[in-house]
C-alpha cells in the first residue's frame, strides 16, 4: 500500500484488507464488491481477473490493466495459499474476503 514520506502507511488502520478498501476506489470510483481469481474465464492460464460490479449490482467494464491491477492487490490480501487458486468476493462495505461460487451469487460475465 502506499507510504507517506515517514514511512508511515498512508492509511492509519493496519488492517491489510481495511487499507485496501480505504485505496481501491481511488482505483475504481464507484467499486461496491469486486470478485477476483486466478482462472481467468476468457484467457487460457493463470491470468489474475476481477469483475467489478457497484453498488447498485451492476457490472463495471474496465480495462484489462485495472482489471489484473485490482485482482493482484486483492489476492495479495489473501493470506491463505489456497484460497487464491479459487474465486473469492471482496466486499468493501465489510472489508470481507470470502470465497465465492459463480453459480450460487450470480456472478456471470
Amino acid at each position: 500500500m502506499l507510504a507517506m514520506p515517514s514511512e508511515t502507511l498512508a492509511c492509519p488502520d493496519t488492517g491489510r484488507q481495511h487499507r485496501l478498501a480505504a485505496q481501491l476506489p481511488n482505483l475504481i470510483p464507484g467499486v461496491a464488491t469486486t470478485r477476483v481469481g486466478l482462472g481467468d474465464p476468457i484467457n487460457a492460464g493463470p491470468h489474475p481477473y476481477a469483475i467489478v460490479r457497484d453498488g447498485a449490482g451492476e457490472t463495471a467494464e474496465l480495462d484489462r490493466t485495472t482489471v489484473r491491477g485490482a485482482a493482484r492487490w486483492i489476492l495479495r490480501v489473501s493470506s491463505e495459499v489456497e484460497g487464491r487458486r479459487r474465486p473469492q468476493i471482496f466486499d468493501l462495505a465489510s472489508t470481507s474476503l470470502t470465497r465465492s461460487d459463480l453459480v450460487a451469487f450470480g456472478w456471470g460475465r
